[in-house]
């Protein structure tokens, strides 16, 4: 099984990969294979709403976001990870966020996801909140831990002093993988939910 991990932050070693390599912990020990990608230090432009990725099947902008894409329609499951900026996930993640699930066509119903939130004190649970709704609008379940997912640190390497936020992420990575495996053994016997044809109503006309 695959996981595909974004890293949100610009800081190549900073608390959001402290909190990544808690995950990718469990996931090893696991089996499982991640892919880390980290965006959060590259120039990603936001979306133009321009709708060419419904004939291309992929961004006008050729970037991360469409290699990333790939991996996202190989994976059983993904996790984004970003510093809070003003109460939200940085500028970067959200570009690349719009862009990546809207250009990336291929099915993600029953695809795991996963956000994680880091801070130095405050906004985590916005954050939170932002990430899961990409997640949400595409059919894939969301995994939870025994708190929100969230990691506290300031200076760089100090999220490994939060105890609780780290055992928060391997709980999440536990629980990751478990619905995953789940999900492998319900798609095997059952299939997936049967999918009505999309009924686009517009309150506009």
């Amino acid at each position: 099984m695959k996981v595909l991990i974004i890293n949100g932050s610009p800081k190549a070693n900073g608390n959001t990969s402290v909190a990544i390599d808690e995950l990718k912990k469990v996931f090893d020990a696991e089996g499982i294979e991640v892919q880390v990608v980290h965006i959060g230090n590259k120039a990603i432009r936001g979306c133009i709403g321009c709708y060419s990725c419904g004939e291309t099947r992929k961004c006008v902008f050729d970037d991360e976001v469409n290699s990333t894409a790939k991996l996202l329609e190989e994976c059983d499951g993904m996790v984004v990870a970003s510093p809070v900026y003003y109460a939200s996930p940085n500028g970067t993640v959200l570009s690349f966020l719009d862009r990546l699930f809207m250009s990336c066509k291929a099915d993600k119903t029953m695809k795991v996801g996963a956000s994680v939130a880091v801070a130095r004190r405050g906004g985590l649970s916005a954050t939170y909140d932002a990430l899961n709704k990409y997640f949400g609008i595409c059919g894939m379940p969301i995994a939870s831990s025994q708190y929100w997912n969230s990691v506290h640190g300031a200076a760089p390497g100090e999220a490994r002093e939060d105890k609780e936020g780290l055992q928060t992420m391997r709980t999440l990575a536990r629980n990751m993988v478990f619905l995953m495996r789940s999900i492998a053994l319900g798609r095997e016997k059952y299939g997936v939910p049967e999918r009505e044809p999309w009924e686009k109503t517009n309150f506009v006309r």
